[in-house]
């Protein structure tokens, strides 16, 4: 898919700016170097999370290169007190969130079903089955909404999951019931092997007026123009106008998770059309542009990057097993007797192993 006269873009392919006649960005220029700031270092822990896998210390990993931008750009859009639902790939919004990436490795390591506290940082947890966490998003903005808080929700989900009848149930009655929730596709055209043309016969954004929300599409490998068009439909879902549904055009880079091989199925010319289009060169060269790019800028995110990866390789090697009790605990309010028996014994078994060195 590429850009058209309805998509909403503040830099141009060059990184220049361009005027919008509804979308700013008011952010001030620390703010505008932190946007570059928190994409390159969520490139580097991703980078590090494919490594990991290849060696053995992760199951798997769903790399983001390529989608920095739509996730730093919307999670930047957030306030404090609004609730962030993502899938598995967003791992730029946890990192904006303030999580420990750690965390999230967890996850991929199997010693957790979660990883962290989701009401520390009001970031749920990363939800596997695809588009659940569309209806998630949806009862939590419905609590908000009857106990009139003014905040707003945000879920996260990929293209393929716009072929879930989940999603469009959540769609359905947000709209009718007026949540408060913006709905962020980030459009990254493989849902594994099936391209986006084999999903939808017209632009996802457009769905929005059909379902009784607006619809816009975003480009997603413009930080700026995402936070800008997040931003706007946060602040309607605060204000009582109900949900909004932003498709952010975007394209995923790396494969969809380690255990893909996507050079079987796409195009390698299309991967090159979009790896000169990627997130954080166009960024790079607005602040050059701008005067706010320097060598101590560079060296300083850098360093920042490779100490953050390091720190995640450490805590992913020396992550402990989780407790063999996690197997059984919390599947049943009152276990049953089978259940009981069961993990008595493999307790039983685990202990012939105690001390012989494994």
């Amino acid at each position: 898919m590429e850009a058209n006269e309805e998509q909403v873009r503040l830099l141009d392919a060059d990184g220049n700016l361009l005027a919008h006649p509804v979308y700013k960005v008011d952010l001030e220029d620390d703010e505008l170097r932190r946007l570059y700031r928190h994409m390159a270092v969520v490139r580097r822990i991703d980078e590090e999370g494919v490594n990991l896998q290849r060696q053995g210390q992760l199951g798997i990993w769903a790399p983001c290169k390529g989608q920095e931008a739509a996730q730093v750009g919307s999670a930047v859009a957030l306030e404090s007190e609004d609730f962030a639902f993502p899938s598995y790939r967003e791992l730029g919004v946890a990192w904006v969130r303030g999580l420990d990436p750690v965390a999230v490795f967890r996850l991929y390591r199997g010693v957790h079903l979660c990883g962290w506290d989701p009401r520390e940082h009001n970031f749920g947890p990363y939800a596997i089955p695809i588009a659940t966490q569309a209806l998630h998003a949806v009862g939590y903005a419905l609590g908000m909404k009857w106990e009139g808080v003014e905040q707003a929700v945000i879920t996260y989900f990929g293209d393929g999951a716009s072929s879930e009848g989940d999603l469009s149930e959540a769609l359905n009655f947000a709209a009718v019931q007026a949540a408060p929730v913006v709905f962020l596709c980030q459009n990254n055209q493989w849902a594994i092997s099936v391209p986006v043309t084999k999903q939808a016969a017209a632009p996802i954004w457009r769905r929005g007026p059909g379902f009784g929300m607006p619809g816009v599409q975003v480009d997603g490998n413009d930080v700026l123009a995402v936070y800008a068009v997040t931003r706007a439909a946060l602040e309607r879902a605060r204000q009582g106008e109900g949900p909004t549904l932003v498709e952010a055009l975007t394209y995923r880079l790396g494969a969809h998770t380690t255990t893909d091989d996507p050079t079987r199925y796409r195009p390698a010319a299309e991967l090159d059309l979009w790896t000169g289009r990627e997130p954080l060169g166009r960024y790079r060269a607005f602040l050059e542009r701008s005067g706010l790019w320097s060598q101590e800028l560079s060296d300083e995110v850098q360093a920042e990057a490779d100490r953050v990866a390091a720190a995640v390789r450490h805590g992913v090697e020396t992550m402990p097993d989780p407790p063999l009790r996690d197997l059984v605990e919390h599947v049943y309010a009152d276990p049953p007797a089978t259940l009981t028996r069961q993990f008595a014994r493999l307790e039983a078994f685990e202990a012939e192993f105690e001390g012989a060195g494994r």
